[in-house]
This record gives structure tokens, C-alpha cells and sequence, in this order.
């Protein structure tokens, strides 16, 4: 198990350090002088060289990244350029909103995407199958930012049950803070819905045809003990697989959602970073958001044979 662990963790740490060299260089490669912009377009050429040599910006960028990669790897992100705030600070305050609404998004997407997709396998070729399989490819091929605009328009500005702008933490005020992530939570489940359900469809149909599970009905075994036992397990490893894909997927996507909500997460704090050229923020955000993503799916690989009886772990 130890040398399982390891292994997985050996190919983790090099994934996380070509994300910060593709992330530190990428940026640099955007138009636009962060110091430039924050003095404006009446600023004198030495107070805009004043403020890149403040800033470290008119170091040679090697030595930028060398010093910027010393700092991550004691845990300190650096300051934002625009709010002089430590950017590890505004990453965990806003990491915390968007992963509430994840969390809750993807919880509610697999209790009810993966039950559905395992009965549409069980029925296939029903009407009952066609009806699931036809409302999973309906939502999977619904933008977000699309599916979002219309829950706004419907629940937020026809209907009037739910705030359309502003937020209000959860931790601060329950009953008020459920309303303003009401809709991003319905628009992210409504979407993955199609995702997972078609993976545990699928995943259910490849299982179901196999030779074993003919075996197990053939010994006359109970169909509820052939599906719990043998069906349920197997065909639920590739779905969690993707389930933790998703999750990343959707903390590092959601700033769309975000942005559409006014909800005040980490994708919209880099959505910002980005109009401002705060490149301390947007380094922090996306290395975050890396980690995070390598993360979910390392803790994936590591519950992977609990679920699959066929992987052996050495």
C-alpha cells in the first residue's frame, strides 16, 4: 500500500512543478505592464519604472521565478499588486465560497446522476433510458454561462424568489446566504448531471455484459446480490474517476458562473487579476487551482481499489 501511495504522490509533484513554470511564463507573455496600469496612461515614464523596480517586475525573469518559487515553496504566494493584500489570504477567503457551491454541486450531481445511470443501464433500450439518456445529452450540451443567465432570468428576475445581486456568507447569516447560492449550485448540478450520468450508464452496460456477472446469475444468485455485490462496485470506479475530474474541472472553471452570480469566489478574484494584471493573484490562483486539481485526483487513485476489486495494489 505504501509503495501505491508513493508512486502516486512521485507522479503528483512533478505535475504541480510544470504547472508553475507553464503558469509564471505564460503570464508574462500577456500584453500589458502591471505597473503601467495602475498609474495610468498620465503617468511619467520614471514613475512607471520606479514602480516595476518596487514591484520586482524589472528583474531578469529567471530570477523573478526563482524568487517567486522560493516563496511558494514556503507557503507565501506574495502581496497583490492592486489590493497590497497577501494573495495566500485572498485565495483561502475566496476558495472557501467556491467550494462550498462545488461541493454541494457535485454531491448533488452523483446522489442523483449515478443512481439514474445505473437504472437506464438496468432498462436499456426502454423508454425510460431514451427519456434519461436524451435529458443527460440535453444538459451536457447547455453552456454554463447560458444554463446561468436563464435561472437568472427565471427564478431571479420573473419569478423574484431569489436575490439577483449582492452575497451574503453562509457562515454569517444561514437562512439569507443559502438564497444567493441557490442558483449558482442549481446551474453547476443541472449541468454535470449529464456528465456522470452517462459515465455510470456506460460504465454499468460494459459491466452488466461480462462473463462473470452471466456466472453469478447462472449459480441462481439473487439479481439484487448480482448487482450490489458484483454490477454496483465495478461499474462505480470509472464513475468516481470522473466524478473527481469534475470537481476539479469545475473549481477551476467556475468563474463563469461566478461572474454571472456576482458571486465573489476564486474564479472571480482571478477574473479580476487578469483585467488588472495583478500577476502575483493570477500565479497564486492558478497554481492553487492546480494543486487542488492534483490533489482530488491523487485522494481518486488512492480510494480507486476500494471501489474496483480488480486493481491489485503493491
Amino acid at each position: 500500500m505504501l509503495r501505491f501511495i508513493l508512486s502516486r504522490i512521485g507522479m503528483a509533484v512533478p505535475t504541480v512543478l510544470l504547472v508553475a513554470v507553464v503558469v509564471f511564463f505564460l503570464i508574462r507573455l500577456v500584453p500589458g505592464d502591471p505597473a503601467a496600469l495602475l498609474l495610468g496612461d498620465m503617468a511619467s515614464p520614471e514613475s512607471v519604472a520606479a514602480l516595476r523596480s518596487d514591484l520586482g517586475l524589472d528583474k531578469n525573469i529567471l530570477t523573478q521565478f526563482a524568487i517567486w518559487l522560493t516563496s511558494v515553496l514556503q507557503g507565501d504566494f506574495g502581496t497583490s499588486i492592486t489590493t497590497k493584500e497577501p494573495v495566500t489570504h485572498l485565495i483561502i477567503e475566496r476558495f472557501k465560497v467556491s467550494a462550498g457551491i462545488v461541493l454541494v454541486a457535485v454531491a448533488l450531481a452523483s446522489l442523483v446522476a449515478v443512481p439514474a445511470g445505473f437504472i437506464a443501464a438496468l432498462r436499456q433500450n426502454s423508454r425510460l433510458d431514451f427519456t434519461l439518456v436524451s435529458i443527460a445529452a440535453l444538459l451536457l450540451s447547455i453552456p454554463t454561462f447560458w444554463l446561468g443567465l436563464v435561472i437568472l432570468l427565471i427564478f431571479g428576475l420573473k419569478l423574484g424568489w431569489l436575490p439577483v445581486v449582492g452575497y451574503v456568507s453562509v457562515a454569517e447569516d444561514p437562512s439569507r446566504g443559502l438564497l444567493y447560492v441557490l442558483m449558482p449550485i442549481l446551474t453547476l448540478f443541472l449541468h454535470e448531471i449529464g456528465v456522470l450520468l452517462r459515465m455510470a450508464r456506460a460504465s454499468a452496460l460494459e459491466v452488466l455484459r461480462l462473463d462473470y456477472i452471466t456466472h453469478a446469475r447462472a449459480k441462481g444468485l439473487p439479481e439484487r446480490t448480482v448487482l450490489w455485490r458484483h454490477v454496483f462496485p465495478n461499474a462505480f470506479a470509472p464513475t468516481l474517476t470522473l466524478i473527481g475530474l469534475v470537481l476539479g474541472n469545475m473549481l477551476g472553471g467556475i468563474a463563469v458562473v461566478e461572474t454571472v452570480f456576482t458571486i465573489p469566489g476564486l474564479g472571480r478574484l482571478l477574473v479580476d487579476a487578469i483585467f488588472g494584471r495583478d500577476y502575483p493573484v493570477i500565479q497564486g490562483c492558478l497554481l492553487f487551482i492546480a494543486v487542488i486539481y492534483v490533489l482530488v485526483n491523487l485522494i481518486v487513485d488512492l480510494c480507486y481499489p476500494l471501489f474496483d476489486p480488480r486493481v491489485k495494489i503493491t
